[in-house]
């Protein structure tokens, strides 16, 4: 593997911490959502990510990198309130709020911005060591 192959790992993995990052944001948005339908209510979304160590390990690909195949819903049951005064109430009283805990979304959101953060430094590092092993043939 070269070292050039760094780069294109690095910038899959903030790509899809990028996503990751996305989605948690939009949990956290509509967590306060409403909706007197069952069917209507925001639902929780999460990334799937794959690496592709396979392909490498097997031969096939020289590189390595982290895909996205994919934003899935939560099948997390939902809130269910009966509240008959509340303006989004269906006929029988009860509203619907999304199946989002903040909390998870809050650790999501840490565990996602650290991820970023290494893949960065990563970069960086490769970048610094091009650099030296640049400037070996001055001397």
């Amino acid at each position: 593997m070269s070292l050039f192959n760094v780069f294109n790992i690095s910038a899959s993995g903030m790509s899809a911490q990028s996503i990751r990052l996305n989605t948690t944001a939009s949990n956290i948005a509509n967590a306060d959502s409403v909706s007197s339908s069952i069917d209507e209510v925001y639902r929780a979304r999460h990334p799937v990510f794959a690496a592709e160590m396979l392909k490498a390990a097997a031969g096939q690909d020289e590189s390595v990198s982290v895909k996205v195949l994919g934003i899935v819903e939560s099948n997390k049951p939902l809130l269910v309130e009966h509240a008959p005064d509340h303006p989004m109430a269906d006929e029988n009283g009860f509203i619907y709020k999304p199946n989002v805990n903040v909390i998870e979304e809050m650790t999501n959101m840490i565990s996602a911005s650290r991820s970023y953060q290494t893949n960065i430094q990563l970069a960086e590092s490769a970048k610094n060591m091009l650099n030296k092993t640049l400037l070996l043939g001055q001397r």
